[in-house]
């Protein structure tokens, strides 16, 4: 079987295709024919040998895999043939999303609505379960402040129209040439991007937002933004001290990697529109140096998808 991974870490130039034996599920697990598996900033990680792992290489990377059911252990409801979008733990035996096939628990999956684009639905589950754990641990009020800052990226844009749906008021970051699109995502209020964006913040909402994701990794510079009491979200690790009674959340993949009724909810709202599934380009799979180049260059605005 085909996957795309690493023997050695390093640059893109590392990925190559390899040959590992086929997967069979387990209880409780499924097997799925993936058709297409996005590229995300974790992947780059990986591959670079970034993150310490106890799996031995080759390393497979990717956490987003959309495809066909092909197999089916004990226990499992969803059936052969069914389309479906999962959310992969990379660093285990037999690696992640960026293989022909991948066996994956059965809750960390989610069944597709007819007519579904793979390529598009292999954008949703990373991202957008980021999102909605960031807005989970934020807890605003009814019809709370959210600010976002990254929100031109996945799970930024996400976060925004998770946040619109459920009634609060989003105040986000842009640079000039991406204002349009974060505005169309739903923004109320689209600032500056970079340093001076939390004190911008504040001149808009004098009192301070109630939460903020911290999708571009800012730190411990967002803490003005954010009112005495309020909540962070962050999806690295912070990196200062909180103050003013500020709490900091670290949203974790084990957070959600089993919340298959959370991305059956996701996928429904893509079904409606309410979450727009943008995709940047695509690669074959066996192009999956040029997309992780891509990605590093920076500036791309939804997901490179590889396809299988």
């Amino acid at each position: 079987m085909r996957a795309i991974g690493v023997n050695t870490t390093g640059g893109p130039e590392q990925l190559t295709v390899l040959e590992v034996p086929e997967p069979e599920p387990g209880p409780g697990e499924l097997r799925i024919a993936v058709r297409a598996a996005a590229v995300n900033p974790t992947d780059t990680v990986l591959r670079a040998g970034l993150v310490p792992t106890d799996v031995e290489p080759p390393y497979v990377p990717g956490m987003d895999a959309a495809g066909v059911v092909d197999a089916v252990g004990d226990g499992v409801e969803l059936a052969v043939g069914d389309h479906v979008v999962a959310v992969v733990l990379p660093r285990r035996p037999g690696g992640g999303a960026y293989a022909e096939k991948v066996v994956v628990p059965a809750d960390s999956v989610a069944r597709l609505p007819e007519g579904m684009d793979l390529v598009e639905a292999a954008t949703l589950p990373l991202n957008a379960l980021t999102a909605r754990r960031a807005l989970e641990v934020l807890r605003p009020p009814e019809h709370g402040t959210v600010a976002v800052t990254g929100a031109a990226g996945a799970v930024g844009g996400y976060a925004i129209q998770l946040a619109v749906h459920r009634g609060y008021r989003v105040v986000a970051d842009a640079k000039e040439a991406d204002r349009e699109l974060v505005r169309s995502l739903g923004a109320d209020t689209v600032l500056e991007r970079g340093p001076q964006f939390p004190h911008a913040v504040r001149e808009a909402e004098p009192g301070g937002v109630d939460g903020l994701l911290d999708g571009a990794v800012m730190g411990e510079a967002v803490l003005p933004a954010v009112r005495d009491g309020g909540v962070v979200a962050v999806v690295r690790p912070f990196d200062g001290e909180p103050v003013r009674g500020i709490q900091v959340y670290l949203v974790k993949v084990p957070d959600y990697l089993h919340d298959g009724d959370g991305l059956a909810e996701l996928v429904e709202l893509a079904r409606r529109g309410v979450l727009s599934l943008r995709v940047a380009r695509t690669y074959p799979a066996e192009e999956a140096a040029a997309a992780h180049r891509a990605l590093e260059a920076g500036g791309v605005r939804g997901r490179l998808v590889l396809t299988f």
